[in-house]
């Protein structure tokens, strides 16, 4: 601690010490020069410089050592002054200060027992603990694994992350191999409940009715858009009208079934069903299908609710453009007609 600070007082300082050993010196030129006045004198501390000089010790004479003390000052508050408008510089990182952590520096992220942490490599870890004893520690848990087919994402990050066995866990399995090397250990051996989606095999696959998570309209719009985004299929989208047409209807039709139909009806089968029943004459705006006269029941009840207003927005079409939309929905959701599909969807596990 001692060298320490004696390398940061004292050494930049040192040169100093010189500066006011020549001031001094300078000082007791002047008092030996010849010459009565100012002029004279500055003459005269030419040649006793010369004699001045030739004297390494300081002398005792008060006018010397405060020539010498202030001429110091002034030039340590000369440069003082300079270095405080001078541009800031990283001294000796002039080629980047970035270096390798060590044990120290990860230690402070690092949870104690080893279960809580995310692995990184082979000796740095990440707590999970979002919220740690001091929160200047707290980091995003978000990781990035970047490699080819091959390279080992599964086996060398994500299994070993699942073996943690410290989170609830989504994974996306498509060749299946994570769930059978994890799946027995997390449900055996850690009680985890495992809930698979298989949309290659239905066979294997739970049940999955995703209307069964709409509460409000809002959830309503939030499934109608993901179910158009989804199934748009690739290239450039075509005239938005059928698209907001079709939006319209699905809302209209998805709330009917959520908010007025029994609850063994309240899946994507009914959707299909609905839409497959409406039957559309182009040369009778009047004709009315089974769907139409189940709204005008719902309207006389409930004139003003969610469906009803959404239905009838979509009623402004003609018969024409009515059966031009039915066969664009009926288009969309042609995948919901497979029979696994439909027995996948008919309930929701």
């Amino acid at each position: 601690m001692r060298t320490d600070k004696l390398k940061k007082y004292l050494l930049p300082n040192l040169p100093y010490l010189f500066i006011g050993w020549a001031c001094l010196k300078v000082g007791t030129a002047y008092r030996l020069a010849a010459g009565a006045d100012l002029a004279h004198k500055l003459v005269g501390m030419v040649a006793a410089l010369g004699p001045a000089f030739a004297d390494f010790a300081p002398g005792l004479d008060p006018f010397d050592w405060l020539t010498g003390i202030a001429g110091a000052v002034a030039i340590r508050l000369i440069i003082y002054q300079k270095s405080k408008k001078a541009q800031k510089y990283r001294r000796d990182e002039e080629y980047g200060s970035a270096r390798w952590g060590t044990e120290k520096d990860i230690k402070p992220f690092t949870d104690p027992r080893f279960e809580n942490n995310i692995i990184l490599t082979g000796t740095e870890f990440l707590t999970t603990n979002t919220r740690p004893a001091v929160p200047a520690n707290a980091r995003n848990l978000n990781c990035c694994v970047v490699g080819s087919s091959g390279s080992g994402k599964t086996r060398f990050w994500l299994t070993p992350q699942l073996l943690q066995a410290h989170s609830s866990y989504v994974v996306v399995d498509p060749k299946g191999g994570v769930l059978e090397q994890a799946g027995y250990f997390l449900q055996r051996k850690k009680g985890y409940k495992i809930k698979v989606f298989n949309s290659i095999d239905f066979s294997r696959s739970m049940h999955y009715n995703p209307l069964a998570y709409i509460r409000n309209e809002a959830d309503i719009l939030k499934f109608v858009n993901t179910l158009i985004a989804n199934t748009k299929g690739e290239g450039k989208e075509g005239d938005p009208f059928w698209t907001k047409s079709e939006t319209l209807l699905y809302c209209a039709l998805i709330a009917y079934i959520i908010f007025e139909g029994p609850d063994e009806d309240k899946n994507m089968n009914t959707l299909v069903d609905m839409i497959s029943g409406m039957e559309v004459k182009e040369d009778d705006d009047d004709f009315m299908n089974a769907v139409d006269y189940m709204f005008a029941g719902l309207e006389k009840r409930k004139p003003d609710c969610f469906a009803v207003k959404q239905y009838k927005k979509y009623k402004l079409a003609s018969g024409k453009t009515a059966r031009s939309i039915l066969i664009s929905c009926g288009a969309r959701l042609a995948p919901f007609d497979i029979p696994q599909l439909r027995e996948i969807m008919s309930y929701d596990e």
